[in-house]
């Protein structure tokens, strides 16, 4: 039997498979069912810095899901915003203390590419190397966060 999470993220995946305008913004492209872990590319917001490239996002999944906020963080290359640190951490507050059950997995990537199409110039977060340094090993959950504008 499916716990509750692996439903509603089964659901969530037909969603975005079968939703047209999902699918052209993004793909999943794995799922592992049993870490409860996806991979989720989606490309730059058209009219934006980040236009023409490509980007992917890991989410990983508690078996409470969507009770608790998936931990997502770029994986690969990510881009260079300032609220985006050079290990792939995000700092949006849906992710974290902004989270509700009623967030999806598209519902997130789609504000992800929200708050890439509001950037005005690609730079690093002003603490990028602390914070490369200090949380080495560690997950983006695992931080306390400061939400310092209406972005982060």
């Amino acid at each position: 039997m499916l716990s509750r999470a692996l439903r509603r993220l089964q659901r969530e995946a037909e969603n975005i498979e079968n939703d047209e305008s999902l699918a052209k913004q993004m793909k999943i492209l794995n799922k592992d069912d049993q870490d409860m872990i996806w991979r989720v590319s989606f490309n730059g917001p058209e009219h934006s810095l980040y236009e023409g490239e490509e980007f992917v996002l890991q989410f990983t999944f508690e078996q409470n899901y969507p009770i608790e906020a998936p931990e997502v963080v770029f994986v690969g290359k990510p881009p260079i915003h300032e609220h985006v640190y050079s290990n792939g951490f995000i700092c949006l507050s849906i992710l974290y203390t902004g989270w509700k059950p009623s967030m999806t997995v598209a519902s997130t990537v789609l504000s992800i590419v929200s708050m890439l199409a509001s950037a005005e110039k690609k730079k690093k977060p002003k603490n990028d190397k602390e914070m490369i340094r200090t949380t080495k090993g560690e997950r983006a959950k695992d931080q306390e966060w400061i939400f310092e504008d209406d972005t982060c």
